[in-house]
Formats: structure tokens, sequence, C-alpha cells
């Protein structure tokens, strides 16, 4: 028997519930993971509210790291023993362990931690699709980044300034921007209290940014356009105050462009995914871009997790401990 975190319907964290499974051999072209570590992404309240809709009942989460202690017949890539972490789907991740196919699936080096390989892959594969694909960042550039405090920002906003990019953060508390103004942040601006439209303009003279990176959906999307510079780029990946509505495409004066790009959509390539990851593991690795860990839960309180997780109580990134 082992535990994990199943939900039979969607709605709010008490949908969530601890419950012990029988965990048979994999199948296969599947391998067993038995989890040191268990990566919370605010796309799993997508999953757990039904907003991306799966098969109920399931499992959620989707990242992890660990061990491997057991391989199906037809793997020959992996074997028992074998330390790996990844990001992406099936849902499953919040268990002490799972049979997985391994598309997603990366070996872990040994100079990176179970802890820091389940903290960083999701939100550091985005941060590199992010900064190095959808709209590759040159040095001397001005980006905006909304919730610069966050898992995927402060990850983001060292990498940026690792390129010689200006950095300029939103954020909601003064203990979030002395937070990333210790990652990277040049400029910070404090949401509640600040035009940011108007700070934007005064830090780049008026120019504006070419691109907003923009993971708050609906709350900042009129916002986001308005800080572009002509022909700017808005990107926008994720919907942490809810889907953003139908926009006419005359909101798109200035020549903008507008992307909603996703983390799937690179990694189902697995040549593309061994490139993100082998480049996210130098960064990390060479010290230029640390793995913050602010929240650390035991698995069984994943509810208490995603109530701070979406009051905006968190910073960084957050583990569950099987």
């Amino acid at each position: 028997m082992t535990k994990a975190i199943r939900i039979e319907q969607t709605g709010g964290p008490e949908v969530m519930k601890l419950v012990d499974i029988d965990l048979p051999a994999p199948d296969p072209q599947e391998v067993q993971v038995r989890h040191h570590a268990i990566g919370l992404n605010y796309i799993d309240v997508y999953f757990r509210t039904g907003l991306y809709p799966m098969p109920l009942p399931a499992g959620i989460g989707l990242e992890g790291a660990g061990v491997i202690s057991a391989v199906g017949s037809e793997i020959n890539h992996l074997r028992p023993g074998d330390r790996v972490a990844y990001a992406g789907r099936p849902p499953g991740s919040y268990s002490q362990a799972r049979n997985m196919p391994t598309d997603s699936l990366v070996k872990l080096p040994n100079t990176i931690d179970f802890d820091s390989g389940a903290a960083m892959m999701l939100k550091g594969l985005t941060a590199e699709y992010l900064l190095h694909r959808t709209f590759p960042v040159r040095e001397g550039q001005t980006i905006l980044w909304h919730a610069a405090a966050g898992g995927v920002g402060l990850i983001a906003t060292q990498w940026a300034k690792a390129l010689g990019v200006t950095v300029i953060g939103t954020v909601g508390s003064e203990e979030k921007a002395k937070l990333a103004r210790a990652h990277g942040c040049d400029h910070v601006i404090m949401y509640r209290k600040e035009n940011v439209v108007e700070r934007v303009r005064e830090i780049t003279g008026g120019a504006m940014v070419p691109v907003v990176y923009d993971s708050v959906g609906k709350d900042t999307f009129q916002t986001s356009l308005d800080c572009l510079a002509p022909f700017g780029t808005m990107i926008s990946f994720g919907n942490a105050s809810g889907a953003v509505p139908p926009v006419p495409l005359t909101a798109l004066r200035g020549s903008l462009f507008l992307t909603r790009p996703s983390l799937m959509s690179h990694t189902e390539n697995r040549a593309t995914l061994e490139e993100m990851a082998a480049r996210l593991f130098k960064i990390v690795g060479s010290g230029k871009v640390k793995i913050r860990i602010d929240q650390r839960y035991p698995l069984a309180e994943a509810v208490q997790a995603h109530i701070d997780l979406e009051s905006r109580k968190t910073t960084g990134s957050t583990l569950l401990i099987p």
C-alpha cells in the first residue's frame, strides 16, 4: 500500500483526499517512481477546480523528484536506482510512489538534491521556454514580469538578470518586494499601491517594454497590454486571478503580438525536453539561479497547501513531502 491524494469531483481544496492505494508493478512502458519530494504549482489548482478538465476520479500534481524503484519490461534507458525528476502529465505526483510513462522523466544530476529537483522542474522549464523560446530576450532589454516573487518569477528574474536584462517586477506586498529585489528585479512595482502602467512609463522614459510575462490572467491582462511598446509581445501563461475573458482583436492596438504558450507543448518533443532540462540544470549548477523553497508541507496537508497558495500567502517554491 502507498498513500496518495485523490479527487473524485472538482471543487475547492477540500475535494482532495489522502487515501491508501495498491500500487501494482509498472506496465511494460512505465516506471515506478518513489518520491522524495513533490512540487506544488498553480496549475494543480486548475486541474482541481476543473478549469483544466481530466477524467475523474484521478490523482493530482505534475511535478516530483525521486528514485526509480521498478521498470517495465520495455524500458531500457532507465533502471532501478536512477535519480529522476519530472514535470508533466499525467497528473499523480501527490503520492508516495506512482507508476508513470517516461515521456516527462529526466535524470537528475547528482549535483542537484531531490528537494531542488522537485521545486525547479515545472517552474524552471517554464522560465526556460518563456525566456529562450516564446520571446528570446536580449542583453540590454527591459521586461515586465508579473508576480515576480512567485515560484516561476523568482527563477525567471534571476535567469533574465544573468542574460543581461533589466527586470521590472510586480508584487503585492513589501515582503514580496524585498524578495523580488533580492532575486534580480531592478525595479519593483507594488500593484496594490501604484499604477503599474504609469510606473512602467516612468521607468522606461516613455518607451514602455517589448514584452510582458503575465501569469496572473484576468486582473492584469489590460494592464499588461497597456505596458507594451509598439510591436510588443504579450505572453499570458497563467490564470491565477481567473481566466482572461474573450478579447477583441482591436485590443491589440499598436500592432501587438499575443500568445498563450504552455510547457506541455514544448516538452512533447523528447529532444526539446532534454535540451530545456540541460539548460536549466546548467544555469542552476552555475549558481546564477538559486532555487528558493519557502514552504514545505507533509503530503497529508495538501489541502492547507492549496489554501495558502490560492490566498497568495506563498512565495518561491512549495513542496509536499511524502
